[in-house]
C-alpha cells in the first residue's frame, strides 16, 4: 500500500485523537494516575512533542529501551478541537530557510505556538518509508491547553510496544502486525492542509 507523502494517519473517533509519548517513570506515572500531566515532574515550560505515528514514537523511543527518560509509552488520547488548533496555530519547523530577516523569523517563531516536523515514517523494523509522519511541538500557551483541556484519557502502552518488539525479534511479523494500532487517514480542512503542507 502506498500513502500520500505528508499525510496525518491516527486512531482516532469522532471525539478524540490518539497521540504518543516517551517519558521516564515519575512523569508516566504522574500522567497516569492524574488523567494528565501535572507540574511537577512535567516540566509546562519545555516543547512537548506528540506524534500520532505509533512506529514512529517506538523508532525515538527505541522500543521504549533507547534510554531511561524514554522506557514508558503513553497514548494520550485528546480532543480533535485541541488537536486541530494546535495545527492552524503552527509554524513549519523548516520555514526558517524561507527568512532572511532574523528579527522576523523571532518573532513568527515566538508568538507561534505549534511547531511542525515532517520526519520519515517507519515500518516495523523501523526502517524509514517515502512518506512521512507528522510530529507535533507544543510549546507556551499551547502546552497548558494541552495540558488543561485536550487531554481526555491517558494510557499505558509499555507492554504492548514489548510485545510486538518480542514478535518481531522471533520473526512472527503477522502476530506483530495484528497487535499494531489502526492508524487511518485524517481528514482536515484545506487551510490547516495548506498551513502544514498536508497532501
Amino acid at each position: 500500500m502506498t500513502f500520500p507523502i505528508r499525510q496525518i494517519r491516527a486512531v482516532y473517533d469522532n471525539k478524540t485523537i490518539r497521540v504518543y509519548q516517551a517519558y521516564n517513570d515519575a512523569i508516566a506515572n504522574s500522567a497516569l494516575a492524574n488523567g494528565t500531566f501535572i507540574s511537577p515532574p512535567f516540566k509546562m515550560e519545555r516543547m512537548t512533542w506528540i506524534k500520532p505515528s505509533f512506529l514512529w514514537m517506538m523508532y525515538r523511543s527505541g522500543w521504549a529501551k533507547k534510554d531511561a527518560g524514554q522506557n514508558r509509552i503513553l497514548a494520550i488520547d485528546i480532543s480533535r478541537e485541541g488537536f486541530e488548533w494546535a495545527l492552524d496555530n503552527s509554524l513549519l519547523s523548516n520555514k526558517v530557510k524561507e527568512f532572511t530577516d532574523r528579527e522576523a523569523w523571532l518573532k513568527l517563531k515566538n508568538s507561534t505556538p505549534v511547531r511542525i516536523q515532517w520526519d520519515p515514517e517507519r515500518d516495523i523494523y523501523l526502517q524509514p518509508l517515502e512518506h512521512r509522519a507528522i510530529q507535533i511541538g507544543l510549546s507556551n500557551e499551547a502546552v497548558d491547553l494541552y495540558v488543561n483541556q485536550w487531554v481526555q484519557k491517558v494510557t499505558d502502552v509499555t507492554e504492548l510496544a514489548a510485545q510486538i518488539k518480542s514478535y518481531v525479534d522471533n520473526n512472527q511479523l503477522e502476530a506483530a502486525r495484528t497487535l499494531l494500532p489502526n492508524e487511518v487517514p485524517y481528514n482536515l480542512n484545506t487551510n490547516i492542509k495548506n498551513k502544514i503542507m498536508a497532501d
